[in-house]
């Protein structure tokens, strides 16, 4: 048997952190058992999706390096299978007409609520036929009433569902087109699904899917429902708590692997391990590690995790990702020091992408002016003097290094009697506008002979003119 699993969003919106996880749990379960990865597209509400979530779905999975074997499959292309499993319903006996108008069933709610019952549909037209009437009818599938239904959750454990304590749901609407609960059942039979591994607020609909199944004589999937992710406040996490959406992690600087390292110790672990490989991740995945509790989405600990995947990641792949980053400041990368060095001498002060490419404008364009209080603080009287004597001293340097650079920087404040800071904060301030930067000769070795002696130039100009 191939283990298939699948992950099936509905494109109203787009892919939130907890439908990534899901995917991530589906994708590391395939991935580790040797199985097949599947991309279902649940489109079949006509009014609430768009193009634009499909794309942000794709763009997601894509972003994330959820790589999925089959796919994407659209339940719209499948219209005509869901009216032939319909049919198939009906003419076994396990479906039915219904021609119950709004009105009367909002007042069947009322009633049910007035006295403190659980509203569901009274079974009114199981077994009556046709009413004379003009109400378009919907189709409902027939419930057992007896027994129980027992879902062997690989999270949960069993749980046990009284059929009497379900009703007769509508598979298709009055104008023909198929329900959720239908169209996945019909799906994951098609496309052999061995795992539904989804968010446990589909547990509700876990029995009636299992009925569904049981009377179409399929093979049941085994489940998997997962504990959902709260905000710091106990609610469930949306828009409100911040960041939901996967490419807005991305936006702001976020690393993907970072995001799945987090994502996947959001309900499951492997002892005290808190960074994962992705080929940690798909040896140590199991779904019985997983926890049944909700877990709290917590972004300093995120944020934390992108710092050590910065700090430690391979820095060209770190690099290709800070490249998108600069082209959203308008800076073409090749017009300057190479990214992998910038990451080399960023990646300790960089906690995000965003941070980082914030902080290497400098080397690419020249900036609009100076900090103000770091002005006051290092461009005083004589710091024009300074720079004057540094930029006579580089400007004889022939191999231009890190090493030289730095050498010059240390004569030029023993022979002046002046601590380091003296001439360092300057010259800082002269080369990157700002008194904050990595050390001084790592950072003027990376920006070049030519810019550094044209910045010193338009700060001793600066000075001059500003006393």
């Amino acid at each position: 048997m191939t283990i298939t699993t699948r992950f099936a969003p509905s494109p109203t919106g787009y892919l939130h952190v907890g439908g990534a996880r899901t995917a991530l749990f589906s994708w590391l379960y395939a991935r580790k058992h040797g199985g097949k990865f599947i991309l279902r597209i649940e489109d079949t509400d006509l009014e609430r999706s768009t193009q634009s979530s499909i794309d942000a779905i794709l763009e997601g999975m894509a972003w994330l390096g959820l790589d999925y074997d089959e796919g994407p499959f659209f339940q719209t292309h499948h219209f005509n299978r869901y009216k032939e499993i319909i049919q198939q319903l009906l003419a076994q006996g396990d479906a039915y007409y219904c021609y119950c108008s709004k009105e009367e069933l909002e007042l069947l709610r009322t009633e049910q609520m007035a006295n403190k019952e659980k509203p569901r549909y009274n079974g009114k037209c199981r077994s009556s036929g046709k009413l004379e009437q003009d109400t378009e009818p919907v189709i409902r599938f027939k419930n057992p009433v007896d027994g129980v239904v027992v879902i062997h959750d690989l999270v949960k454990g069993d749980i046990t569902v009284a059929n009497k304590e379900l009703d007769d749901l509508i598979i298709a609407r009055a104008d023909g087109t198929p329900t959720y609960n239908l169209t996945v059942v019909v799906d994951d039979m098609d496309m052999e699904v061995t795992h539904v591994i989804r968010g446990d607020d589909h547990v509700n609909n876990t029995p009636r899917q299992i009925n569904i199944l049981n009377a179409l004589n399929s093979k049941l999937p085994k489940y998997a429902h997962l504990p959902m992710i709260l905000g710091p406040d106990g609610a469930r996490l949306s828009k409100r708590h911040g960041a939901v959406s996967v490419m807005q992690f991305r936006d702001e600087g976020y690393l993907p692997e970072a995001l799945l390292n987090y994502l996947v110790r959001l309900g499951w672990s492997h002892g005290d391990q808190e960074i994962f490989s992705m080929d940690e991740m798909v040896e140590f995945f199991e779904l019985n590690d997983v926890n049944v509790s909700a877990s709290t989405f917590n972004m300093e600990k995120l944020l934390w995790l992108n710092h050590q995947y910065i700090m430690n990641g391979d820095t060209a792949h770190i690099a290709r990702h800070l490249s998108w980053h600069m082209g959203q400041l308008g800076i073409d990368p090749t017009e300057g020091p190479h990214l992998v060095d910038v990451v080399k001498l960023l990646r300790e002060r960089s906690k995000t992408l965003v941070e980082m490419a914030t902080a290497s404008l400098y080397f690419y364009k020249e900036f609009d002016g100076y900090e103000e209080k770091a002005v006051k603080k290092n461009f005083t009287m004589g710091s024009d003097q300074v720079l004057a004597r540094l930029h006579d001293e580089l400007l004889a340097v022939i191999e231009w290094n890190a090493e030289k650079v730095h050498q010059v920087i240390v004569n030029l404040a023993e022979a002046l009697g002046l601590n380091m800071g003296k001439v360092a904060q300057p010259l800082r301030l002269a080369i990157c506008g700002s008194g904050v930067s990595p050390a001084i000769d790592l950072t003027l070795a990376l920006l070049g002979r030519e810019k550094t002696l044209s910045r010193i130039d338009n700060a001793i100009n600066y000075i001059r003119n500003l006393n």
